[in-house]
């Protein structure tokens, strides 16, 4: 048979709104894990899912048993996360197309501390930690490196009103002040701290990574979620140059990166 009926279709929608549903894995629920393993043996059941995930604007990057049916959404659809509305919920000190980048170095950072090596990307068995201030000390540390090679190049240290809008984010990073506790100790979110911050928690609420220890730590793990998404944002330039500046730090014994030094740079 090379259709499916009405109560297969309906199977493959459900398998879909899993997908969007943030934080809910197999693991937690027998529907969803057979969902899955039809995915994966039922070629005409998948079709019927892509072909649903794609009239609702979202594309299937991979459908696993840890995972689950992981989306992304196309351009345009109604799911999409622009980064300029992302940062327009942050108070803005910089100009606001300024301020879209700096958040999307930030975001950048996070996934190439999370796997900073090809064979972590791999591996689905790995598992990522990164903390705030590590996140924090490699993009100042790569605004440094990028400040440093324009200066270089240009022989001027004092960027014009037309200077181009990634060198406006980096030196703009590095003006803004590292931490500035509030009254309640956390993190103000006007500072680059706060906005590393708020990127790692926004990821967590999405189910791509999860906090552990104490909240005062803010350390996060990854999820097999967001290996995924990270897979596909890898093949990206942005993400490829970011790692080949050579300021992401190694990871330690415990599983947690350390701040660049000159040595690793």
């Amino acid at each position: 048979m090379n259709r499916l009926d009405t109560t297969d279709t309906e199977q493959a929608a459900r398998l879909v709104a899993l997908g969007l549903r943030r934080k809910h894995v197999p693991d937690r629920d027998v529907t969803y894990r057979e969902l899955v393993r039809r995915y994966q043996y039922d070629e005409v059941f998948a079709a019927s899912v892509d072909a649903i995930a794609v009239g609702l604007g979202l594309l299937v990057l991979d459908v696993t048993s840890r995972s689950g049916i992981v989306l992304a959404a196309e351009p345009g659809s109604v799911f999409e996360i622009r980064m300029e509305d992302y940062a327009r919920q942050a108070k803005l000190r910089e100009r606001r197309d300024t301020e879209k980048v700096l958040h999307g170095i930030a975001h950048l950072a996070v996934a190439a501390l999370c796997f900073p090596r090809s064979d972590d990307l791999a591996n689905d068995q790995y598992v990522g930690r990164v903390a705030v201030d590590a996140v924090d000390a490699v993009v100042r540390e790569t605004c440094r490196v990028l400040d440093e090679r324009a200066t270089k190049d240009s022989g001027n240290a004092d960027p014009s009103i037309d200077e181009p809008e990634l060198e406006r984010a980096w030196r703009a990073y590095l003006r803004r002040p590292e931490v500035a506790a509030t009254k309640d100790s956390r993190h103000n979110s006007d500072t680059t701290r706060g906005m590393v911050s708020r990127a790692l928690k926004w990821l967590a609420d999405r189910g791509l990574l999860q906090a552990v220890g104490e909240e005062a730590d803010e350390v996060f793990r990854t999820t097999s979620r967001y290996q995924v998404h990270v897979r596909q944002l890898a093949s990206q330039a942005a993400f490829r140059e970011l790692l080949n500046l050579g300021v992401v730090p190694p990871l330690t014994t415990g599983g947690l990166v350390t701040a660049a030094t000159p040595e690793t740079i």
